[in-house]
C-alpha cells in the first residue's frame, strides 16, 4: 500500500521545536513511522555531512548505475549498484531505500518521493538530534562544501561558511575549497567559526604546516581529537596553478604521529575527518593504528552501515545534501565499547524547514534569483551526471562542445558533483550545478592517435589500479565522437581498446582536433557554463543519446 507525501508529512509530524526523535529499534527497511528515529546510545553523538557541493536548497540526485570495485574491493561496498546494493543490505526494490540509494526506477520513485537534501532541511534533523541529546553532539564536515553551485561560485565559497557557522559546524577538512586559490581559502577560514583541520598540507618549500593538524573538542565530558585529511591529490586533480606553494599527500607516517601525540595526551576519542575516499579510508585505516572512527568524503558514498576494518569504523555519508550520518558511540576507558548508526535520508519534502536557515539561504539567493531561476530549456530525458561510465548531463555538455567548436571529438571531466534534472525544464542553477568551477574555460586543440589512447588509459588506471592509494577517486572522463572498450581485468596499456573517432579506427599518427574544458592550463575560451547555456536556448528541446564505453569486467 502506498501513501502521499501528504500522509508520509502528517504521520511524521515532524516539524522545527515540535517533535522529537524517539528512540526505536534498528530496522532494516525505512517506514514512515521510523524513517527520523534512532534507537539512542552512549555519551556522544557525531554527525557528518560531505560533498554537498554548495547545494544550499533540495536537489534531485541520482545515484550511479555502474561503480566497479577491484582487488579486494571488489563487489563490496561502496562498489554496489541497483539490485546488489538492495540484496546486500536487505532493502526492497521500490521501496524509500531503493530511491535514496540506488537508480533503480528513478523517474518514478523521483515523482513519488520528492527532491532530497537542503540545508535548511537539515538544520531541522540537527536541531532535533541537539535537543534529545543536550551537550552530548559534535557536528563535522568533510569537504566539498564551499564550491560547485552558482552562488558558491560568485560568493568565492562565503556563502557556504555562512551557513556551516550557522549549523554549528565544529570542524572541516576540504578538496574542492583549494580551488579558490591559497589567499582566497586563507580569507575563507579566517570567517568560519570552527577549525579548519588537515594534518597533509605543508609548505612545499620548508614543509611546515599550512593548517593545523587536529582540534581537541571536550564533549560530554570527553575530550575528542579531530584530525583533518584532506584530499591528497588535490594538485593532480586540480591546477596546481591554485595551489602552487602547498605541497599534499595521504602523509601516512605523519598521521601517525599525530594520532601517537593525541593519544599521549589521554584523549577518549581519536576520529578523522577525511576527504581521502572511501577505499583509501579503509587501507588507511588498516595501516595506521590508534583511529576509532574515520568519517569520509569525496568519493560521494552513501554506506547504510559502518565498514569495520580492525577496531575503526569506517563511515561514507553520500554526498550533495541527501543524507545525515548519525553515530551514537559508547565511549569507555578511551575505547568504543558499542555504538549506533543510520544514515538519515534528508526527504525535504516531508521535512519542515528550519526557518532560521530557511532565511539565511534566501537572503543568499536573492540577489542572483532572477538569473538562477531562468529556464533555459526543455529535457525529454533525465539529465544526470554520476556514474563510472557516462552521464546524459555530461553528454549534453559535450554535445555543446563540439558544436561550439566543430571539433572531432570533446572531453569533459569525470567529474560526481551536479544535480539531476528530470524531464521537464532545465533552470540555469541547473547547469551551474555542473559547471560551477573556478577554471571554467574551454578550448580547442589537436592531438594524434596514440595521445588520445594514452589519456585514456591513465585516467581508467586512476579508477581501476588495484592499490586504493593510486586511485583519485573521479569517473571515467566523458566523450563525445569517441568510442571504446574499457577491458577492467587488464593492465594500464591495454585496458582500453578498439578506439575509434566519428566511427572509425584511430590511427596513433594522425591528428585530430578536440575539445575540453577544466584544463590544468590556463585557457582563454569562453566558460563551459556560457556554453552550455547558449546551447540549450538555442536547441529549446535536449534529447540526449549516450555513447557509452563497453565495459568488459
Amino acid at each position: 500500500m502506498s501513501i502521499t507525501r501528504r500522509e508520509f508529512v502528517q504521520m511524521l509530524a515532524l516539524a522545527a521545536g515540535t517533535a522529537t526523535l524517539a528512540p526505536v529499534a534498528f530496522a532494516k527497511s525505512l517506514t514512515p513511522k521510523n524513517l527520523f528515529r534512532f534507537e539512542s546510545k552512549g555519551n556522544i553523538t557525531i554527525l557528518h555531512t560531505t560533498d554537498s557541493h554548495a547545494q544550499l536548497v533540495p536537489i534531485y540526485y541520482r545515484e550511479p548505475d555502474t561503480n566497479i570495485g577491484v582487488g579486494s574491493n571488489k563487489g563490496k561496498p561502496p562498489h554496489l549498484t541497483g539490485k546488489e546494493f538492495l540484496k546486500y543490505f536487505g532493502y526492497k526494490p521500490g521501496s524509500l531505500e531503493a530511491y535514496a540509494y540506488t537508480s533503480d526506477d528513478y523517474l518514478a520513485l523521483a515523482k513519488e518521493y520528492g527532491k532530497m537534501g537542503g540545508f535548511a532541511y537539515i538544520a531541522t534533523l540537527m536541531k532535533q538530534i541537539r535537543a534529545e541529546r543536550p551537550g552530548k553532539v559534535l557536528y563535522v564536515d568533510t569537504g566539498d562544501t564551499l564550491q560547485g553551485s552558482a552562488t558558491s561560485l560568485w560568493t568565492r565559497g562565503e556563502d557556504m561558511v555562512r551557513v556551516l557557522n550557522a549549523l554549528g559546524c565544529d570542524a572541516m577538512t576540504g578538496h574542492w575549497e583549494f580551488t579558490y586559490g591559497e589567499e582566497r581559502i586563507l580569507e575563507l577560514i579566517k570567517m568560519m567559526k570552527f577549525p579548519f583541520v588537515a594534518q597533509n598540507v605543508h609548505d612545499a618549500t620548508w614543509e611546515d604546516p599550512i593548517f593545523d593538524p587536529y582540534v581537541i573538542k571536550s564533549i560530554n565530558g570527553l575530550a575528542v581529537a579531530i584530525i583533518g585529511q584532506a584530499f591528497p591529490y588535490t594538485p593532480i586533480a586540480n591546477p596546481r596553478r591554485l595551489i602552487p606553494n602547498w605541497s599534499f599527500g595521504i602523509k601516512e607516517e605523519n598521521l601517525q604521529r599525530i594520532v601517537d601525540e593525541v593519544r599521549a595526551k589521554k584523549v577518549d576519542l581519536v576520529i578523522v575527518i577525511s576527504h581521502n575516499g572511501m577505499d583509501v579510508d579503509k587501507k588507511l585505516v588498516s595501516r595506521v593504528k590508534g583511529i576509532d572512527v574515520i568519517l569520509g568524503g569525496h568519493t560521494h558514498d552513501g554506506v547504510p552501515k559502518p565498514i569495520v576494518v580492525g577496531n575503526t569504523l569506517v563511515i561514507g555519508s553520500g554526498c550533495y545534501g541527501k543524507f545525515l550520518s548519525r553515530l551514537d558511540l559508547e565511549v569507555k576507558g578511551k575505547r568504543i565499547t558499542d555504538y549506533s548508526y543510520r544514515l538519515i535520508p534528508v526527504m525535504s519534502e516531508m521535512i519542515e524547514p528550519d526557518r532560521e536557515i530557511s532565511k539565511l539561504i534566501e537572503e543568499i539567493r536573492a540577489p542572483y534569483k532572477k538569473k538562477l531561476e531562468e529556464v533555459v530549456g526543455h529535457t525529454e530525458d533525465i539529465l544526470y551526471r554520476r556514474g563510472n561510465l557516462d552521464g546524459t548531463f555530461d553528454e549534453l555538455i559535450c554535445e555543446a562542445l563540439v558544436e561550439y567548436y566543430d571539433a572531432d571529438f570533446a572531453f569533459s571531466p569525470g567529474f560526481r558533483w551536479g544535480r539531476t534534472v528530470l524531464p521537464g525544464p532545465i533552470t540555469a542553477d541547473d547547469v551551474y550545478s555542473q559547471t560551477a568551477l573556478t577554471y571554467p574555460n574551454t578550448y580547442k586543440s589537436k592531438i594524434k592517435g596514440k595521445m588520445i589512447k594514452d589519456i585514456l588509459e591513465d585516467i581508467t588506471d586512476n579508477l581501476f589500479n588495484l592499490d586504493p592509494y593510486k586511485q583519485q577517486g573521479g569517473d571515467i572522463v566523458r566523450t563525445k565522437g569517441l568510442d571504446f572498450k574499457i577491458v577492467v581485468k587488464e593492465k594500464m596499456g591495454n585496458r582500453i581498446q578498439d578506439l575509434k573517432v566519428r566511427g572509425k579506427p584511430v590511427h596513433p599518427d594522425k591528428e585530430y582536433t578536440f575539445t575540453g574544458w577544466a584544463s590544468m592550463a590556463e585557457q582563454s575560451g569562453p566558460p563551459i557554463y556560457d556554453v552550455v547555456l547558449d546551447y540549450i536556448r538555442k536547441k529549446k528541446r535536449i534529447k540526449v543519446k549516450l555513447d557509452r564505453p563497453e565495459l568488459i569486467i
